[in-house]
């Protein structure tokens, strides 16, 4: 195999490790579309899902194998044959097909399976080879690598490479590992263990301790070439290595880091917007590169510094990850030209009847608004496509009774599968009420975690967002969506959230075949 020593790879695993987020399962298309915009923005790698997990991963994986223009298309596969054989039946179609297995092999993930340290290795020998067998390229892990003895993890890094891994992937599943180490340990690796100059290491690092980005760029000094990451560092617990981050860490800092990605990160924003919505995780405004004040500037001195010369507080410029240099905002004389315009240069191309079905919303939203600025824009983008035609259940009337005076009341219609249902229904005040309605209409057992209202731009007339995540069964779901009227964005956050939690319930198979498998503790 040739290794391309100044190319770091990026595999993302968005649509795998980031969907194991509670709460952040997408729907089959919402998964399709994410894939189609990681293969154009340049990821190497994409990690489509788990085929094995359900049905409805394996219909995915499969169906984005197919569709991948130039990505690599991965699946997810246990060490054992009938998870391999399943993803390579996913996998197949694709221009460039991956096998990815793994095992965990540090002492406290060695006695889930209750396996020897001789037994495992067996395994690993066996199950790399059948992969081998059926695909040319075979990604091996030994999960929670950071915590495993190191005269043990050499042997099985050994084992896996002599059995036909190409690319030999390095997992800090819990986040343990700090910087300095995770480089030494590539390093050593390549060093001490036959044959691994001859395959890619790779470096997986979770965010448990707030390091995973710089334990991902340490790997890479150390030696690794590809690193695994998703957008917006989506992820179980506190995340992975977000993939804006180590992308332009290395293009920004190329005097200390002289390695280079083929990503346009021009399209950064635009993808992380996309993932934040279908995922339901709203992206912290101070996130590094895609966060709302990342090229914010409020301290007077900032402000007199950037207005002389913008490079006095920014080490990358707005327009190098896809944000408009300013923010013009449309009224509601701005016709269908003005809008497409504005949309394609916040990263949207939109076709004639989803433009005509925008405008409808946008000139409703400008007979509300003195104003609409390109953050109201993105709002509407995201909420329009948050409400999928396949839906159970749509909001379609809202009327709310509220003030100083109990009760409150809450008269709602929704659409139930086929059929339109009213209901009325009180709470301690409107919100509480509507929500009361929603369940009285559409019964359910989820428990309210979180609700949360932020405002899409300043002003009285500013939409509101309103993020609901929600919780049955050990099943979490979040719902996002915004209104100028904060009561009405909450009933449709609600109900988004409910949507998803039927997907959720669809895809782990409720009251059917419901599988061993774990999405828990996977890399």
């Amino acid at each position: 195999m040739t290794i391309d020593k100044d190319r770091v790879l990026i595999f993302d695993t968005t649509l795998r490790d980031g969907e194991q987020s509670p709460g952040a399962t997408m729907s089959h298309d919402e998964k399709l579309e994410i894939a189609a915009l990681l293969d154009e923005m340049g990821v190497d790698i994409i990690e489509a899902g788990f085929p094995i997990a359900s049905e409805g991963d394996f219909a995915a994986v499969s169906e984005i194998a197919k569709l991948a223009k130039s990505a690599t298309i991965c699946g997810l596969a246990r060490a054992n044959y009938k998870d391999i054989d399943r993803c390579w039946e996913a996998v197949k179609h694709a221009v460039s097909p991956r096998i990815h297995t793994f095992i965990g092999t540090s002492p406290q993930h060695r006695a889930i399976p209750n396996l020897t340290m001789d037994e495992m290795a067996d395994r690993i020998h066996e199950t790399v080879t059948h992969a081998r067998n059926l695909c040319d390229n075979v990604q091996w892990s030994p999960m929670d690598a950071t915590r495993t003895e190191w005269d043990y993890l050499r042997r099985v890094v050994e084992i896996a490479i002599k059995a036909g891994a190409t690319t030999i992937n390095i997992p800090d599943t819990v986040g343990y590992t700090a910087p300095v180490e995770s480089a030494d340990l590539i390093r050593r690796l390549i060093a001490e263990v036959p044959g691994a100059d001859e395959v890619i290491f790779a470096t997986h690092c979770h965010n448990d301790l707030g390091m995973a980005t710089a334990n991902a760029l340490g790997a890479v000094a150390g030696g690794a070439r590809q690193i695994e990451c998703t957008i917006n560092g989506l992820g179980e617990r506190a995340g992975n290595t977000a993939l804006e981050e180590v992308v332009m860490a290395l293009k920004v800092r190329h005097d200390i880091m002289p390695w280079h990605t083929n990503i346009d990160t021009r399209k950064i924003m635009h993808i992380s917007r996309r993932v934040s919505t279908v995922s339901g995780f709203a992206v912290q405004p101070n996130k590094a590169i895609v966060g709302k004040n990342a090229f914010a500037h409020e301290s007077g001195i900032h402000q007199d510094g950037m207005l002389k010369s913008a490079d006095t507080f920014e080490i990358m410029r707005p327009e190098d990850v896809g944000l408009a240099g300013t923010s013009l905002p449309l009224g509601k004389h701005s016709g269908r030209a003005a809008l497409r315009a504005k949309l394609k240069d916040l990263g949207f191309d939109m076709v004639d009847n989803q433009l005509n079905d925008l405008f409808v919303r946008f000139k409703a939203l400008a007979d509300r608004k003195k104003e609409v600025f390109d953050d109201d824009l993105i709002a509407l983008v995201t909420d329009a496509a948050a409400a999928g035609t396949e839906d159970h259940l749509e909001l379609k009337f809202l009327r709310v009774i509220c003030g100083t005076e109990a009760p409150q009341s809450a008269d709602i219609t929704l659409r139930v599968g086929d059929a339109d249902k009213q209901a009325t229904a009180q709470g301690d005040g409107p919100v509480d009420a509507a929500f009361n309605a929603v369940k009285a209409l559409y019964p359910n057992e989820a428990a309210l975690q979180l609700y949360q209202v932020s405002a899409v731009t300043e002003g009285m007339d500013a939409q509101a967002t309103v993020t609901v995540r929600i919780e049955e069964d050990g099943r979490i779901a979040t719902g996002q969506s915004a209104d100028t009227d904060t009561v009405v964005a909450s009933v449709k956050a609600y109900v988004n959230a409910l949507n998803r939690l039927i997907v959720r319930r669809e895809k782990l198979g409720e009251g059917s075949d419901k599988r061993e498998v774990s999405y828990k503790d996977v890399n």
